[in-house]
């Protein structure tokens, strides 16, 4: 199966969990004994880092493959500590792949022309990374992810690269429509002169841009970034984007409720998949462990989750089947 809707569809289906976890990791959440494991298998205080970030990652993912379909790594997060940092980017997305999990690279980029197509093959394409013995270009991914977010609001022209790119390999991505930010109304709010907002004019363009990418599970893998703080706003935008796939933040930890984050569910159960962050990477200190089992608290914290959301989707008459 090589179209990004129907695979993240089918994994929440077989896993009965509509769950993505972000992996936006600091220093300051890992304990102080994996901090000394990475200083002890490197060479130098900055691929310790990394390593450190990477085992993080590891154990998160080793304690809920197989209760969570994607995870969805926090370029800036990794940015923020050099090459270091993003070689444990890299070494993340492969290893969650290894272990059957997607991964929505949470990057938002938005450009045109080149800039975007450069950004396109970083993310999900491949770049030259070299060449061989008789001078011929080397390809190679530099992240490999199968899906990415995105600002559309530069319009089609920074959208249309990684649209190509997306068709290629079966690949997806979600774009920003109304975020889970308190100053989204700012922009997002402001009525155009059709009397539309402009967040429902954005959702308009992703159902017109995804209409192409429609899948057998009758979802796009071009998909939606709409806020779990807005379950009204989300309600009327699914009736927007019927084939939309919507990512849905601001669960946990800013605030929204499994109530309000099903609200961008469609009638079938289907079609969205809900974000958790902190309140998985930190679960150890909700359910009062030592900051050593943080691994066995996110997993803890990810059934409770999946069970929350499950029981909302019931409320809702939205079971997912």
């Amino acid at each position: 199966m090589n179209h990004f809707a129907d695979r993240l569809t089918e994994k929440i289906k077989s896993t009965q969990n509509p769950t993505v976890m972000g992996l936006d990791p600091m220093l300051d959440y890992i304990p102080e004994s994996l901090l000394q494991r990475a200083k002890a298998q490197t060479k130098d205080s900055i691929t310790a880092i990394g390593e450190a970030l990477f085992l993080f990652n590891q154990a998160l993912i080793d304690a809920t493959f197989d209760l969570i379909p994607a995870v969805k790594p926090q370029v800036a997060y990794y940015e923020q500590y050099g090459v270091a940092g993003l070689s444990a980017l890299q070494r993340t997305v492969s290893y969650a792949q290894e272990k059957g999990m997607l991964v929505i690279v949470d990057a938002k980029r938005n450009d045109i022309g080149s800039t975007a197509e450069a950004y396109a093959r970083a993310i999900l394409g491949q770049s030259v990374v070299g060449t061989d013995e008789n001078g011929h270009p080397i390809f190679k991914s530099f992240m490999g992810g199968d899906c990415i977010t995105l600002n559309g609001y530069l319009g089609l022209d920074g959208i249309k690269p990684f649209l190509n790119e997306c068709s290629k390999n079966g690949q997806g991505c979600y774009i920003l429509v109304r975020t889970s930010n308190p100053s989204a109304g700012d922009l997002q709010d402001l009525i155009l002169e059709d009397g539309r907002t402009v967040y429902e004019a954005m959702a308009c363009k992703v159902a017109e841009w995804g209409d192409t990418f429609i899948g057998q599970s009758g979802y796009s893998s071009v998909g939606a970034v709409v806020g779990a703080t807005w379950p009204k706003q989300a309600e009327s935008l699914r009736k927007i984007m019927p084939h939309a796939l919507i990512l849905v933040p601001g669960y946990g930890a800013q605030g929204a409720t499994a109530d309000d984050a099903v609200a961008s569910f469609g009638s079938d159960g289907q079609g969205a998949i809900v974000n958790a962050s902190r309140s998985l990477m930190l679960a150890w200190k909700k359910h009062q462990m030592p900051i050593e089992e943080f691994a066995k608290a996110a997993r803890v914290e990810a059934i409770a989750m999946r069970d929350d959301l499950q029981a909302a989707l019931l409320r809702a008459g939205k079971k997912i089947v």
